[in-house]
């Protein structure tokens, strides 16, 4: 800390104090000492940081990156060599791999005020997240950003469909896709009534007052045709699940949709007539409408034993779940990495994504399923559930299941949507 010392007596004070004496002829003037030395701090320069750097010294230069654009072309006008980019971009394959920079994220660089030399490039990815490249000593990094977890609560009726009203309350794909998986089973989404109710409680991730995701769903609720359906969280087993209120299991051993939440386009039909090859041919699958790259889940563990192409199915993958279940996912634009005979599979893991090679018109999944080597509609299916919760666990699920039922009695359903703010981000 840098510090003035000064003589600090005022001079009206000292010729008083002097004047006094004097005239007083006091002796006390031989013991006269001055005034004690005030020091004056004088206070460093507030240290100002951005991405935990210290910046006061640095130029701030901040941008988004361009079509075509490489972390060379960014910082070639920085008097950065082109060994130097180099060598960052080697270092940084293991942290994050430079040929990911991507148009339209927002990207900074810190150069040095007196040089123009950029001493940091800082990317970020995501919203969440960032790269820290420290130039000069080819050091790079990531680091997330401070979080804020904020609790939402709301309910609504639906007047059209579950995904146009739960959008219209600001709710986003990711809550509409976890609320469908969990009724899935319970609740026919393509067979709603104006009247049906839900409610739901979840907490919203927030960086810099940005809603950039959202937490699992905590607790939920839906009336279908006048029948209530609470899903009551709660951790049996290490695992925690879904439970309706006489303690019955939410989760089934299959996923109830092998793309995130649409439509179903064409059900299972033994007389439909086929659109490409003109006749009447029996459908055995259910056909899922979604754009083309649309992720494709599997809807259960187990092993891949097919995974090419054929003139009609086009690409496609089939699974083997146990001695009683398979399942085969049609027309695919692209099989993801890894699947191969063999390969294993979880439940929900992405095995390829939505096209519309082989037989088909346009982009959707063909999905089928096998019980005990026949094929059978997937909609009319008794999937068995887990296990319910156990007699040791009984009084502690009372007690969640009161707390729940107490919470989501009082979310209101909300009727004025304009007013919400939007959660779709």
């Amino acid at each position: 800390m840098n510090k003035k010392w000064i003589f600090a007596a005022s001079a009206f004070m000292a010729f008083a104090i002097l004047y006094y004496f004097q005239n007083n002829g006091s002796n006390m003037t031989e013991d006269f000492q001055p005034l004690n030395e005030i020091i004056i701090e004088e206070e460093e320069e507030e240290e100002s940081l951005l991405y935990g750097i210290k910046v006061n010294e640095l130029d701030i230069i901040e941008g988004v990156v361009g079509k075509n654009e490489t972390l060379s072309s960014i910082l070639a006008p920085f008097n950065v060599s082109y060994q130097m980019i180099d060598e960052i971009a080697r270092k940084s394959k293991d942290v994050f791999d430079v040929r990911k920079i991507a148009f339209n994220k927002k990207f900074t660089v810190l150069s040095s005020k007196d040089t123009s030399l950029a001493q940091f490039f800082i990317y970020e990815p995501n919203p969440a997240e960032y790269v820290v490249f420290k130039l000069d000593e080819g050091e790079v990094y990531k680091e997330e950003k401070p979080v804020e977890w904020k609790k939402v609560e709301i309910g609504g009726t639906i007047s059209s469909s579950l995904y146009v009203n739960m959008t219209e309350l600001g709710l986003g794909p990711d809550l509409i896709n976890q609320f469908a998986d969990l009724y899935g089973w319970n609740v026919n989404f393509g067979g709603l009534q104006k009247g049906d109710k839900f409610k739901v409680v979840f907490s919203e991730k927030i960086v810099e007052d940005q809603i950039v995701g959202i937490g699992e769903i905590e607790a939920a609720f839906f009336e279908h045709k006048g029948t209530p359906y609470h899903a009551i969280p709660f951790e049996q087993n290490g695992e925690r699940t879904f439970f309706d209120q006489d303690g019955n299991s939410f989760k089934k051993a299959f996923l109830k949709y092998p793309v995130k939440f649409t439509r179903i386009s064409s059900a299972y039909n033994l007389k439909r007539f086929h659109p490409v090859q003109k006749r009447y041919k029996a459908h055995l699958g259910t056909d899922f409408a979604a754009p083309t790259g649309t992720e494709i889940r599997t809807v259960g563990d187990g092993t891949v034993v097919e995974a090419r192409y054929t003139s009609a199915n086009g690409n496609f993958v089939k699974i083997k779940h146990n001695g009683t279940y398979t399942t085969q996912y049609l027309h695919m634009s692209k099989i993801a990495r890894g699947m191969k005979p063999g390969a294993r599979v979880s439940q929900g893991q992405v095995i390829g994504y939505v096209g519309s090679t082989g037989l088909a018109t346009g982009p959707h999944l063909c999905f089928r399923f096998w019980k005990n080597g026949k094929q059978v509609d997937w909609q009319r299916e008794k999937i068995p559930p887990s296990e319910p919760i156990s007699n040791e666990n009984k009084l502690a699920f009372e007690q969640v299941k009161m707390e729940k039922a107490r919470q989501i009695a009082a979310i209101p359903y909300s009727i004025a949507p304009a007013k919400l703010v939007a959660r779709n981000n």
